[in-house]
C-alpha cells in the first residue's frame, strides 16, 4: 500500500487484523484522546462493544480499514467508509505519537489509495491538530454542524471538510 518517510520515521499502512484489536482498543480509550476526538463510542471502556464493532468493520468490504505502522510498530488506524452515500475518512493515532506527522503521512497514504472523490471528513472544531492533518492532506472546510459528542459529554461543533 506504500510507505512515507516523515521526520525520519517510516510510516506505512497495512490491512488491519484481529491481532490489532488489543492495541486499538487501548489507544481508543485514552481519556485525553477521547476528549479531543469528541465523537467517539458512547463508552470507550466497553470492550465487548468495541470487539463487535471491530469485527464488523474488518468484515465489511466497503470499509478500507488499515493499521498504521511507524518504524514497524502499531501507531494507529486509518479508514475510508461510506456513510449516507458519502465516502468519509477517519484516523486515530496513539497519543504518545501525536505531533510527529504520523497522522498526516497515514492519511496521505490512504487518500492516494482511495479512488473515490470527493472524500469527506469531520473534526471537532476544538481539535486543531486533527484539522491541520486534514488540511495538509488537501481537505477544505465546507461547513459545520453541532451535535452531541459522547467523548465530550455535550454538544460540540463539528467541522465538515472535503477533498475533491
Amino acid at each position: 500500500m506504500g510507505a512515507r518517510y516523515h521526520r525520519g520515521m517510516h510510516v506505512r499502512l497495512r490491512p488491519a487484523t484481529d491481532a490489532d484489536a488489543d492495541a486499538a482498543f487501548e489507544m481508543m480509550r485514552d481519556p485525553e484522546a477521547v476528549r479531543m476526538a469528541a465523537f467517539t463510542a458512547a463508552d470507550p471502556d466497553d470492550r465487548s462493544a468495541f470487539d463487535a464493532r471491530w469485527t464488523r468493520h474488518l468484515a465489511d468490504p466497503g470499509i478500507r480499514m488499515r493499521a498504521v505502522e511507524a518504524d514497524g510498530a502499531f501507531a494507529g488506524t486509518v479508514a475510508a467508509f461510506t456513510l449516507e452515500g458519502d465516502r468519509e475518512v477517519t484516523y486515530w493515532i496513539r497519543r504518545t505519537l501525536w505531533g510527529r506527522g504520523i497522522a498526516t503521512a497515514a492519511l496521505m497514504l490512504l487518500v492516494a489509495a482511495e479512488p473515490t472523490r470527493p472524500l469527506h471528513a469531520r473534526v471537532a472544531e476544538a481539535n486543531l491538530g486533527s484539522r491541520r492533518v486534514l488540511e495538509r492532506a488537501g481537505f477544505v472546510p465546507t461547513g459545520s454542524e453541532t451535535s452531541y459528542a459522547a467523548g465530550a459529554g455535550k454538544p460540540v461543533v463539528e467541522l465538515l471538510l472535503e477533498l475533491r
